[in-house]
């Protein structure tokens, strides 16, 4: 008999949030009725700035089997939080997970660059990637290599060798939903090697929260200048107030003057 699901929750603090935060991100889709094409991640919206959706494609899901799949094998990769005997942990597991997130997209947009411009393959100009799946593969990937005698659990029944789990995923979801994006998945693979194996290292508290700083910044800056939301608050106008001096230089033979406009008279109110 397993723990009590109270006490699993204790000891994958981080995976439980990420899987309310998607769950209640679902939940808002599905009432608001938004469409993958309004939060999901393709070429042709990426180069025409909506840098945005690295972000919330991947929190994005559309359809409840895509959430269950995904929420499933995250709860089972939560395991990654209980191994800080070999330099995993909570910390571990947020720091990398902001790294997946954000490469991952990146990668995936750099894939759809070279079969378009390279191959002159349109289709992938308009394909939008959308859910967590490129994340999970990753840490899939990174369990795989730093764990590789344990068990991933999928719908509570299914259990795969994680040794084996990235691809047997990878062609397992390709086969039962067609519609699966191969690229977005294979690119949290690659990252996730990429981290397993040390190319990508050096993560601490310090580098993740500025990692998270810069994500916010140009996630914010990028909804207001793709006119995705109407951020009107952050506009900055020129202040431009005929009742204050002016200062200008004036050239003279002996070099330049400073000159001032005086004040205006009248009743100035001070409050």
């Amino acid at each position: 008999m397993g723990k009590p699901l109270f006490y699993e929750i204790l000891e994958k603090p981080a995976t439980s949030c990420l899987i309310g935060i998607c769950s209640a991100i679902w939940f808002y889709i599905q009432r608001k009725h938004i469409g993958y094409s309004h939060v999901g991640l393709s070429y042709e919206t990426a180069i025409e700035g909506h840098h945005w959706r690295i972000i919330t494609s991947a929190f994005s899901h559309i359809s409840v089997l895509h959430l269950v799949f995904n929420m499933s094998a995250l709860w089972s990769l939560g395991v990654v939080e209980q191994l800080g005997h070999l330099g995993l942990g909570t910390e571990y597991y947020l720091q990398y997970t902001l790294v997946l997130v954000v490469l991952s997209g990146i990668l995936v947009l750099g894939m759809y660059h070279v079969l378009i411009q390279r191959f002159k393959l349109e289709y992938f100009r308009r394909v939008t990637a959308v859910g967590y799946s490129c994340v999970v593969f990753g840490w899939m990937t990174i369990l795989s290599v730093k764990q590789p005698s344990a068990k991933l659990d999928l719908f509570g029944f299914l259990s795969l060798p994680i040794s084996f789990a990235p691809f047997e995923s990878l062609v397992f979801t390709s086969i039962i939903v067609p519609q699966a994006s191969f690229l977005g998945h294979l690119s949290g693979i690659v990252v996730g090697y990429a981290i397993a194996w040390g190319l990508i290292h050096g993560m601490n508290n310090y580098w993740a929260l500025s990692l998270l700083g810069w994500i916010l910044l140009v996630f914010v800056l990028s909804l207001k200048r793709s006119g995705a939301l109407d951020l009107n608050f952050l506009e900055i106008e020129s202040v431009t107030d005929p009742s204050l001096p002016s200062v200008r230089f004036l050239a003279s033979g002996n070099g330049r003057t400073l000159q001032m406009t005086a004040l205006p008279t009248g009743n100035v109110d001070i409050v």
